[in-house]
């Protein structure tokens, strides 16, 4: 087995055949752009088919985080928000991770503003946290969702640069 210079020699316990490169990455797509249940289903097998990806932290009920990327669910957002969006593909969304005692929405929404964007408004996330293991819950952070937009309609690559630097930021 060639290995890469930058890996340490075998010593005491270490064995450098026993390297892996990452967890776990599956990839489950469609050709045809259209969004059907069955990649979803696809993508969540072979999620749950990956020896550690699957969720499967050092307890059996706390997990690493592991999930799937999805497009943006455009008609769910209109029906689930109480703001208006513009069009599929000229807004931006993210999940943002902040302490539970965090409440100055308006020092993200500042950044945003500084890096071209407008905060078109937030969502807090439905949790069920009964599965959760009690490590997790211990660390579990508060979970908002925000939507943007580009100050000047920014659209696709344009909108993603943008939104890119914003989520670097914060």
């Amino acid at each position: 087995m060639t290995l890469f210079s930058t890996v340490p020699s075998a010593q005491g316990l270490y064995d450098p055949t026993q390297e892996r490169d990452s967890c776990g990455v599956a990839m489950v797509a469609t050709l045809t752009k259209k969004a059907t249940h069955e990649i979803v289903s696809q993508g969540l097998t072979a999620l749950r088919n990956m020896e550690h990806r699957g969720a499967t932290g050092a307890e059996p009920d706390s997990g690493d985080g592991a999930g799937i990327l999805i497009c943006i669910p455009d008609a769910f957002y209109r029906e689930v928000i109480d703001f208006k969006l513009p069009e599929a593909g000229k807004y931006a969304t993210g999940i943002i991770f902040i302490d539970k005692s965090f409440s100055d929405r308006a020092a993200i929404e500042a950044i945003a503003h500084e890096e071209g964007l407008q905060v078109l408004g937030w969502r807090d996330l439905p949790i069920d946290a009964k599965s959760i293991g009690k490590t997790a819950l211990s660390v579990m952070p508060k979970f908002e969702q925000i939507f943007v937009a580009g100050i000047n309609s920014e659209f696709d690559l344009d909108l993603e640069r943008l939104a890119f630097c914003f989520r670097k930021r914060i």
